[in-house]
């Protein structure tokens, strides 16, 4: 049976190391299966048929459904979420307040993406003033939304911001209005509605989380072999010593 000497450095190495790297394989094989049951959740609800503002209002978890909207934007009150990219472009998304007929309840509607190549001059759009009908879903964020700049209160609109929580916008305007932001489908009023559901994909994650066990393999298959090769060459330089000696 081979001796193993690895050193006591390298087992440290070793020790501390490797419960980190397969943690990390088997956090993003997590991670992975959350976002799976999160596209599963999203693709069940945006194939049923869209609820009314008053149904959506009494729902327990209204994240990814469908709801019909009859009513009219707020022009005055636009914010740009800035950073939002599509096909390699940047561009903003632009969301309005809309006051929905049926439940008189006020939503953050998203209205899509447009682009904004020349950052010298302010985006362009326009906002229709007739009543319209938008079907759109309910969005949630799948983590804690940051914010890194904002417009204090009070500030000229409309306003760039890089993220922002309806219930900040209702208190401003001492509205009543719903918690979180609806993303419109292609429809009257809106611009490019292609919508990633997540930002990072669960192929993406489980290649992750071969990189951090491969990782983890390759340290354990080096730790393996800087023992048995140390073990040789102690066994060879006693051999070595012994024979001179007689």
């Amino acid at each position: 049976m081979k001796r193993f000497r690895p050193g006591i450095a390298p087992t440290l190495v070793v020790l501390v190391l490797l419960p980190l790297l397969v943690f990390l394989g088997f956090w993003q094989l997590s991670r992975g299966q959350e976002k799976q049951a999160l596209l599963d959740s999203y693709a069940e609800r945006r194939a049923a048929e869209p609820m009314s503002s008053e149904q959506l209002r009494t729902t327990a978890d209204p994240a990814f459904r469908r709801v019909h909207l009859r009513g009219q934007l707020d022009a005055e009150h636009s914010v740009l979420l800035d950073n939002r990219f599509r096909d390699g472009k940047v561009g903003v998304e632009l969301l309005q307040p809309f006051h929905d007929q049926a439940s008189g309840l006020w939503l953050l509607l998203n209205r899509g993406w447009l682009p904004w190549p020349d950052r010298r001059s302010p985006p362009v759009f326009t906002t229709p003033e007739q009543l319209l009908n938008i079907d759109a879903w309910v969005y949630v964020a799948p983590g804690a939304t940051f914010q890194l700049h904002a417009d204090p209160a009070g500030a000229p609109w409309p306003r760039l911001l890089t993220a922002l929580h309806p219930d900040t916008l209702w208190t401003e305007l001492a509205r009543s209005g719903f918690g979180y932001e609806l993303r419109a489908e292609a429809g009257p009023g809106t611009y490019e509605t292609n919508w990633p559901v997540v930002a990072m994909g669960p192929e993406k994650h489980l290649g992750y989380a071969v990189q951090w066990f491969a990782m983890a393999l390759a340290l354990f298959g080096l730790y393996l072999y800087l023992g048995w090769h140390n073990a040789k060459e102690k066994h060879d330089g006693s051999g070595h010593e012994s024979t001179q000696h007689v």
